[in-house]
Formats: structure tokens, C-alpha cells, sequence
């Protein structure tokens, strides 16, 4: 073991204050063509294949079993109509079930009759149940936040039923306006580290940003320093080898992807961890749109200045994200000593601080879709502004008129978006509501200088949000997600002053301004919103 952790040392980067466990520019052809993404790929390929082909020899038998597949028709549609669901999802649906009868049947049957959704949500819900005995038998409210944020009552009682979220007293919140800040703030923290450390990241690239990282993890290991790294099993696909794990457990890092791709169809890898929490020793914890690689801090980005934010917590709130980090953590594993991370005093650094916070997770895997819920929450209460940063804008039926109406009765509503897409589809899709939107008095601005990544809402300069959820379908239904929300803080007002700084960089977008959109964009939109719940 310490002649291989040696091994992955000397391959590690030469920068002083970084690690580097990949030898860029090292891949040959054959590693390319032989390499365990592209067999993964051609091993679902050939599934899909088959199933086409099964496909095609049922549209064969089809004039013999018309009435059948008639009545099973009519029967899902019916279903479909008059089941809990959202109408776009519901649309989208009965058009392929209509169109394509044999693949639209089988693949519907395939998705709602999926084990694998069902296995992991009573997993997590065990979880829930497990760890309860360190959260009280009603979610705390103090009287002091009754009085000074009455409605925060209801949406605290909403977060308790589900997930067990609580509202926070006594938390110092650090608004990091860019992704070159926070990186800086958790590289402080991280050196500061005595007891664990734990991250939960969408994205892990190698490059400065996690070298940097990574280095002070290989010397907290050392210090005796319990840490562990999770990540989307998406990154194996195009940025980090499937052994990369494997690469830092030798180093004495605990090291899992969530839900690795594996050669096998699954409806279980549209539901990907889109979340960015960092917890220290339970006395600090980091959230918001920032990953662990270079573009978050404005090195190699594709899609010019890249704009991003994060918030830094330190007190009573820390609790909920250590608590959200092993739940994610055990979903495949179990006899976690859950005590030792949550049975903790309260920092002793941290000073009394104004306000509230209020975490909360949001699972694909129920019909709860708490974030969106939040989201409106903020927007039908909202008095004079809702301003928002989002890099996506695909809109369903609950989060489209919820910006309207508040913008028809007299909210200022303003979206700020990238100028510059990293998804050209996503945009086409974003620019179908841009009519719609506009002609109910939201304003719209872009990002000039390139794309923005934020995930923000802020409203009448007494509450916020910040953390990973997107105005989209994947991060509203299909993605594990999670967020802060703020009630009268100093951070609150610090998010507002960026968005008021980042809103000099933009250019609004104006009716006559559709005109201009290419006609390729516009097709392309019209068409891909049949399938934005997949997108």
C-alpha cells in the first residue's frame, strides 16, 4: 500500500501547492477506443439495439393485436390524464405513447415500473428515519423568529415534513460572490481542519482548483484527518478515470461516485447528485453553484467569465448539511456511527449572528419537489422585488405563471441569465418563454461578459436563496438538490448588492429584441419543448 501511495505521489503534480494524480495528454487511441467509456456506450448501445429491435417485431404482430394495444392505449392515456403529474410531463408522454405505440408503451411501463427508484427511496427513507434520533420531535420555533418572520413558521413546518429540514438560529452566512472567493474561503478553512472533512460535489476535474484541494486533503490525511470525496458518476464519463476512486482511497482519502455509469439500462442515471456541500469538522459548511474544477474559477472557460457564487455558514445550521452528507453517503452502505458527527456542541467560535437559515435538500425520487415549492413560496409573497440568477430558464406550468402573476401585480421580477450559453439547447428552450414572460412585465437580462452559473433568488431585501437548484426540469424533478434559504441577515443584503453589480454587466432584453432571435433558434426551441421534462 505505501509503495503505490508513493507511486500516485510522484505522478502527482509538480506545483507546489497542488496535486495532480492524471497525466495529461497521455491517452493514446487505443486507450480511447478501449477505454471503459466507450465500451460502457457501445454496451448500451447494443442494449438499446435490441430493444429497438424487439420493438420492430412487435409493430409486425400489430394488426393481429390492434385491439390490445388499442385498449392498453387508451387505458395509459386515460392514466396519464388523471394521474399526479405535471402537464408538460403529461403532454410529452401521451404524444410518444400516441405516435410511437410500441416504443412509447414499453419505455413508459419501463420507467414507472423502475426497481431501482424504488429501492433507493426506501433506502433513504430508512435513513431519514435512522438519523431523526438526532433532530428533535418537532422542529424548533423560537419565539424570536415568530415575531420577526411570522410566515417563516409555515414554510419551516413544510421543510420538517419533508425531509426534516428545521430553521436555524444563531448561523453566520458569507455570501461569496464568485467562484475565485470561494475557493479561497474553503482552501482557509480546509487548512484550519482537525477532526473531518467532508465534500459532495456534482463535478471533480483535476486541474489547479481541485489540486489545490486535493493537496491539503493528502496532508489532512496525514495530520489524521478523517476525509471523505463524493461525486457524480457522471464525472467518469468525460473527466475522471472510473479508478480515480480507487486512486484516492490509496491515499487514504474514502472516496465514492453516486450512481456510477454502468453498462446496464437504467432509468435510475437520469437522477444524478447535483449538489455542492463541504462540511468541516461541523463548524462550517459550503453550498451554492460552485464545483470543484477550473471553469468555477474563470480558468479554461469555454463560455467567457464565468460568474458563480457560493455561501459559507458557521454555527447551529452546519448540523443540517453533515446530516444531508451522510444520508447521501450510506444510501449504498450502512453502519455509519452517525453519533460522532451529529451528537456536537455548537461552534464555540461562532458569535451570536441575526437571522435565520433554513437548508433543505430536495429529492427526485418523491413527488415532493420542495425546491420549486420554495421558489414560488418566495414569489407569491413577495412585495416590491424577486430578483433572480439562473443559467437555465425551462419552465413548467406551476413556475411560469408564478412569475407572471407576481409580476402583473406590480412585483419588480427581473431574471438574469448568460449571454453566453454552455447548452445551445437549453437556450432555444429558455427563449420560447422569453414572449410570454415579457408581455407580463418580467424583465429579462443577459450576462454579457459570458455565462452565468448562480443559482439565486432575493426578494424585499429580507430573504434569499442560495444554493444548486436551476430553473429547469432536471434540478426542479430528476436531480438529488440543495439550498439555503435566508431570512434577515447581512448576507441577504449582500446577495441583492451583487445582483444590483451584476446587473451592470448585462444587457436587457426588450420586446422588439425577439425579432432578432434566428429563425434555427426558434424552430429549434418550439420543437425541443416537447421534450424539456427530459432536458
Amino acid at each position: 500500500m505505501e509503495q503505490e501511495k508513493e507511486k500516485i505521489m510522484q505522478r502527482s503534480g509538480q506545483e507546489s501547492d497542488q496535486r495532480r494524480l492524471l497525466q495529461k495528454g497521455k491517452r493514446g487511441v487505443l486507450n480511447v477506443v478501449f477505454g471503459r467509456t466507450v465500451l460502457v456506450l457501445v454496451m448500451l448501445g447494443v442494449q438499446i439495439a435490441v430493444l429497438i429491435a424487439l420493438f420492430s417485431s412487435l409493430q409486425a404482430w400489430m394488426p393481429y393485436y390492434y385491439g390490445f394495444v388499442l385498449a392498453l392505449l387508451a387505458g395509459l392515456i386515460l392514466h396519464l390524464v388523471n394521474k399526479r403529474s405535471e402537464p408538460t410531463t403529461k403532454i410529452t408522454w401521451i404524444l410518444l405513447i400516441g405516435l410511437v405505440p410500441a416504443v412509447g408503451i414499453t419505455l413508459y411501463l419501463f420507467v414507472e415500473l423502475d426497481i431501482g427508484h424504488r429501492v433507493l427511496n426506501r433506502r433513504l427513507v430508512h435513513l431519514m428515519e435512522e438519523t431523526s434520533a438526532f433532530l428533535p420531535e418537532e422542529p424548533p420555533m423560537p419565539r424570536e423568529m415568530l415575531e420577526a418572520a411570522p410566515e417563516l413558521e409555515g414554510l419551516a413546518h413544510y421543510t420538517w415534513n419533508h425531509g426534516r429540514y428545521p430553521a436555524y438560529g444563531n448561523t453566520r452566512v458569507e455570501y461569496l460572490p464568485t467562484g475565485e472567493a470561494s475557493m479561497e474561503a474553503m482552501l482557509k478553512d480546509l487548512k484550519q481542519a482537525r477532526e473531518f472533512i467532508f465534500l459532495e460535489f456534482f463535478i471533480i476535474d483535476e486541474g489547479e482548483m481541485w489540486g489545490r484541494v486535493l493537496k491539503i486533503l493528502e496532508e489532512k490525511v496525514r495530520q489524521g484527518v478523517e476525509v471523505r470525496v463524493m461525486y457524480d458518476g457522471t464525472c467518469a464519463i468525460f473527466r475522471l478515470p472510473y479508478r480515480y476512486p480507487e486512486m484516492l482511497k490509496k491515499l487514504g482519502i474514502r472516496c465514492k461516485m453516486f450512481s456510477p455509469i454502468r453498462p446496464m439500462i437504467s432509468t435510475h442515471y437520469n437522477n444524478r447528485d447535483h449538489r455542492k456541500i463541504l462540511v468541516i469538522d461541523g463548524k462550517a459548511a459550503y453550498t451554492g453553484g460552485v464545483n470543484l474544477a477550473d471553469e468555477y474559477i474563470n480558468i479554461g472557460s469555454r463560455f467567457g467569465h464565468w460568474k458563480d457564487v457560493s455561501i459559507r455558514m458557521e454555527g447551529d445550521a452546519v448540523r443540517a448539511w453533515t446530516l444531508m452528507f451522510l444520508q447521501m453517503w450510506n444510501v449504498d452502505e450502512s453502519g455509519d456511527n452517525f453519533a460522532r458527527y451529529l451528537n456536537r456542541p455548537a461552534s464555540a467560535s461562532a458569535a451570536p449572528a441575526p437571522g435565520w437559515v433554513l437548508p433543505y435538500g430536495d429529492s427526485p425520487l418523491d413527488s415532493e419537489r420542495v425546491g420549486e415549492n420554495i421558489y414560488i413560496d418566495i414569489l407569491s409573497r413577495a412585495q416590491r422585488y424577486v430578483h433572480i440568477m439562473t443559467p437555465y430558464l425551462i419552465l413548467d406550468s406551476e413556475m411560469l405563471p408564478a412569475l407572471t402573476f407576481a409580476a402583473k401585480r406590480g412585483v419588480e421580477v427581473c431574471v438574469l441569465l448568460p449571454h453566453i450559453p454552455d447548452k445551445k439547447y437549453a437556450f432555444a428552450l429558455a427563449k420560447t418563454h422569453y414572449r410570454e414572460l415579457l408581455e407580463a412585465g418580467v424583465r429579462i437580462f443577459e450576462y454579457t461578459p459570458g455565462f452565468v452559473h448562480a443559482k439565486t433568488f432575493v426578494s424585499d431585501d429580507c430573504k434569499a436563496v442560495v444554493g444548486t437548484i436551476n430553473l429547469d426540469y432536471r434540478s426542479l424533478y430528476l436531480h438529488f438538490e440543495c439550498a439555503a434559504y435566508l431570512r434577515d441577515m447581512p448576507a441577504v443584503l449582500d446577495v441583492e448588492r451583487d445582483f444590483q453589480a451584476t446587473l451592470q454587466k448585462c444587457q436587457e432584453v426588450r420586446p422588439e429584441d425577439l425579432k432578432a432571435i434566428p429563425l434555427s433558434t426558434r424552430v429549434a426551441g418550439w420543437l425541443l419543448k416537447v421534450f424539456a421534462p427530459v432536458m
